[in-house]
């Protein structure tokens, strides 16, 4: 007998109860179990760096590991009271993690509104640049691993590249561009390899590089500040608005309905593929649209600061949580497969663009250190990492460089993607 179907069925005959559990709850005990215990690892501090929120993702990818193994998945026997229930456990996670993202993104878009505009309107040159040399960095790691690392496929490479820059877009579009072909599963594969160090690897370096830098963080948001907002806010013409409540809830979710409109649009890019903002991009630039605004005609769109602050955390948890629980499954099998080389290629595919952004945003850019850090995370395509720099950085004013260089990133990173899969290997 193996230790797992040993220890699982010591497990069984002392919880029997426990596994009678419909799959909705055995979610919900999950989903709350890993945000207590992410939250504590989260405290851990060394050196003032911490994981904070990050740390639920290590959580989720530890419980999406044992998920396949209690019910069934990659060969294990499962545990019987489960294995039925796996199609609506899965359900259940990628709901909440599109819940979470769209509650994320929304409300980013919502508090950086006020002033993304005209800091675009003064950086935009700067914001596009950086984007686009993040991506063709990243890009040519890609291609450089493609061609020259022995029996390494463009499938595995460009999932390692999605990973690496935890961009579910260009995973998809990897994926229309080898539908039928016999690699298409080792995109997958790549893409959970590398995601974990793709989350962890950009939240730590938006926290360690102020402290290595012994930055003067009051400084900092006086200048992130100076730079988002120009010239003083106009006042508003419209004197009395309607509410639809008194939190804005209602104002929140109308953003959220125009940006799943906006983000389900299909853009034609030729050879029968296409491009959308999708979840991400279309509640992130219409939140960013109504925070601007304000108001449609006496209607008001405004939405309680603190009921934002809220939902910005929230959603954060419950897409780390859901991203987890997906990448954890395969994860350990994937590492016991091929070996501990492929999952360095992912990382240099995350490191290199990190520190190359980093360093022309300083030196040729001259973004202030927060502006620089922001557009890294949007760059990056880094919703962690957002959510890190905020907590760290104690305002969100850092949301508007990541919106300003996200759809860029998004839209370059999806195209590199699909072109990548091309590249033969040249030491077959």
């Amino acid at each position: 007998m193996s230790f797992d179907n040993f220890s699982f069925g010591l497990i069984e005959a002392a919880g029997t109860h426990i596994f009678n559990m419909k799959a909705i709850v055995i979610v919900l005990f999950f989903i709350f179990a890993i945000i207590v215990v992410g939250y504590l690892i989260g405290r851990i501090s060394i050196k003032g760096v911490s994981l904070g929120t990050a740390a639920i993702f290590l959580v989720a990818l530890v419980a999406g590991h044992f998920k396949g193994v209690a019910f069934g998945e990659n060969g294990h026997t499962g545990i019987s009271s489960w294995v039925d229930s796996l199609s609506s456990v899965d359900t259940y996670f990628s709901m909440l993690q599109n819940i979470g993202l769209i509650l994320f993104v929304t409300s980013v878009g919502l508090i950086a509104g006020p002033s993304f505009f005209k800091n675009l309107k003064k950086n935009a040159k700067s914001y596009v640049l950086l984007g686009a040399i993040i991506i063709a960095s990243g890009a040519l790691v890609c291609a450089l691993v493609t061609l020259f690392v022995p029996n390494m496929t463009s499938a595995m490479s460009v999932g390692l590249l999605s990973g690496a820059l935890t961009s579910t877009p260009a995973f998809a579009a990897a994926q229309g561009a080898l539908d039928g072909t016999e690699f298409f599963s080792e995109i997958a594969v790549g893409h959970a390899v590398a995601y974990p160090f793709g989350v962890i690897g950009v939240v730590l370096f938006v926290q360690i590089v102020p402290k290595v830098m012994h930055a003067d963080m009051d400084k900092e948001r006086a200048l992130l500040v100076s730079v988002d907002t120009g010239e003083a806010q106009k006042k508003g013409k419209v004197k009395k608005l309607f509410s639809l409540e008194k939190f804005g809830l209602g104002a929140f979710a109308l953003a959220v309905i125009c940006g799943l409109i906006l983000g389900s649009i299909n853009i034609p890019l030729g050879n029968g593929t296409s491009f959308n903002l999708g979840t991400t991009g279309g509640p992130l630039i219409m939140g960013l649209i109504f925070g601007h605004f304000g108001h449609i005609g006496k209607l008001s769109l405004k939405v309680d600061e603190y009921l934002l602050s809220i939902f910005q955390e929230l959603g954060l948890v419950f897409f780390l949580i859901g991203a987890g629980v997906d990448g954890g499954t395969d994860f350990v099998s994937t590492l016991k497969d091929y070996g501990g080389w492929v999952f360095l290629w992912g990382a240099l595919m995350t490191s290199i663009p990190l520190f190359i952004g980093f360093f022309i945003a300083k030196k040729c850019l001259k973004l202030s250190l927060f502006n620089n850090l922001g557009s890294l995370t949007g760059g990056m395509t880094s919703t962690p990492a957002l959510g890190a720099l905020i907590n760290s950085t104690g305002t969100s004013n850092v949301a508007s460089a990541y919106a300003a260089t996200y759809p860029i990133a998004l839209i370059l990173v999806v195209l590199a993607s699909q072109f990548l899969t091309y590249l033969p290997n040249l030491t077959a």
